[in-house]
């Protein structure tokens, strides 16, 4: 039995993670992300791919986020009809996330074909909404924990990865007739103490792994994080404006409401309405009832089923509720996607509300190359919004620590737990400086030998007559 690997994305860059391992005849495609960010990293998913869709046998997922799962729409359309397995979890986010991706898809090209900006007479979507209906319908969910055959031979354990709901790290086992080889993809590894999912499990043995580097060069700010949170908020409301905070639909907008109810309820900051302006995010949000395995909320030390509850919060899916926030001139938290105002209705907001200098623009997550949220950070005096060049007059904050990724020290952390060094380590989902900064921490600090940051379509054997 032979193994290789081929890098297809998530290779020196966080997006479109696709690693294609072909085990003998059989192929298995782990994780089928969408490219995002840098125009030259978007133009990537009209590339053809390097095999034929309805060669690939079943695909693995990770988890929901749209840079490992928003391509699976185009494959299916391109002819994959195998099994798409994931946990359960999973697939109750991907109900909502791939219909909103084609309806972007839809949408932009559309835009496209009135604004004439295309180079093509007819823009047609990378994939449609019916695309993604036929996507959901090969879904495959599983808990975590439970032994699942991907295809014979090849056996498949999803573990806890304490990213976002229902994430998971995969572990592979590939059986052979003399022997048995353990090949671990960590997905994107969550942080440890997250109030609200648990850590990240601990695995003991691979003979191959994959591990994500997102954060493979800084430390998260974790000591104060709850006196900053407190700080940032009651500053914000003091200069008698609004805060606006970008806020991923997935996991931050949950955390964010988690920490604004516990802070109102013990008095440290005043009891504001606050207004969840996404229809994805209150859709996320209604998902953590239904699977009560996959978070801590539903402990009852915690006792906590009223925490997305609490009086002062106001979720708004109407277009015309939308709009009716722009009216609120102060003493109100408008929470909105996309956490890094790439698209959705933040940006209606940073246009009816970027000049003004009484209202706060708080950033809470990573914010990539090139994104919108980016330059605003780095000081940049206008934006463009809407096509019109809007004056950043507004205070711009930034709070460290709630990111859903591992920092260095917690990836050291899980890496060190194998008993022994896998005869090789790939350092994946990462851009150059934070893949580098992994691989040197590993070889550095654990002594491993043989750690690979791969380039993007390389690929490797990774066993050979076994």
């Amino acid at each position: 039995m032979n193994v290789h690997v081929k890098f297809l994305g998530g290779a020196r860059s966080v997006t479109g993670s696709k690693y294609l391992l072909e085990i003998d005849h059989k192929k298995v495609l782990v994780d089928c992300g969408m490219f995002q960010g840098l125009k030259e990293l978007r133009l990537r998913n009209w590339d053809s791919l390097p095999f034929e869709a309805a060669s690939i046998d079943a695909i693995v997922l990770t988890h929901a986020h749209i840079d490992h799962s928003g391509y699976l729409p185009k494959v299916v359309k391109d002819g994959f009809e195998g099994p798409i397995i994931c946990t359960d979890a999973t697939q109750g986010l991907l109900e909502i996330m791939l219909l909103d991706a084609a309806k972007l898809q839809e949408e932009e090209a559309h835009f496209a074909a009135k604004k004439g900006y295309s180079k093509h007479k007819k823009p047609q979507p990378l994939f449609n909404s019916q695309d993604a209906e036929n996507t959901l319908s090969l879904l495959k969910p599983y808990p975590y924990k439970k032994t699942i055959e991907v295809v014979e031979g090849v056996q498949l354990v999803f573990h806890d990865a304490g990213h976002i709901l229902g994430s998971a790290i995969v572990e592979l086992q590939i059986n052979s007739r003399s022997q048995t080889k353990t090949i671990v993809f960590s997905g994107d590894l969550g942080r440890n103490k997250n109030p609200i999912l648990h850590n990240p499990t601990i695995l003991d043995h691979a003979d191959i792994l994959f591990v994500e580097s997102t954060y493979g060069d800084r430390t998260n700010e974790n000591e104060d994080l709850e006196e900053r949170f407190v700080e940032l908020v009651n500053q914000a409301l003091k200069r008698e404006g609004c805060l606006i905070i970008p806020a991923f639909a997935v996991g931050r907008t949950q955390v964010l409401l988690y920490y604004f109810q516990k802070f109102m309820r013990e008095g440290k900051i005043p009891k504001v309405p606050v207004y969840i302006d996404s229809p994805m995010a209150i859709s996320t949000t209604q998902l953590y009832w239904q699977y009560p395995a996959y978070h801590k909320l539903a402990d009852k030390s915690l006792q906590q089923p009223s925490v997305f509850d609490y009086p002062q919060f106001h979720y708004y899916r109407s277009q015309e509720a939308s709009t009716s926030l722009n009216a609120i001139e102060k003493d109100a938290i408008i929470i909105s996607a996309s956490g890094m105002c790439s698209g959705g209705r933040i940006l209606h907001h940073l246009y009816h509300r970027l000049h003004r200098n009484r209202d706060t623009l708080l950033f809470v997550g990573y914010q990539a190359e090139e994104t919108r949220g980016r330059k605003i950070l780095e000081g940049e005096p206008t934006i463009k919004v809407f096509g019109d060049q809007m004056i950043v007059n507004c205070h711009i904050e930034k709070l460290n620590g709630l990111s859903a990724h591992a920092d260095r020290a917690e990836l050291l952390q899980w890496v060190g737990n194998f008993k022994s060094p896998p005869k090789t380590t790939f350092i994946v989902h990462g851009e150059e400086s934070s893949s580098d900064a992994l691989k040197e921490s590993i070889e550095k600090e654990l002594g491993w030998k043989n750690v690979i940051i791969p380039e993007y379509l390389e690929s490797f054997e990774l066993f050979a007559g076994i």
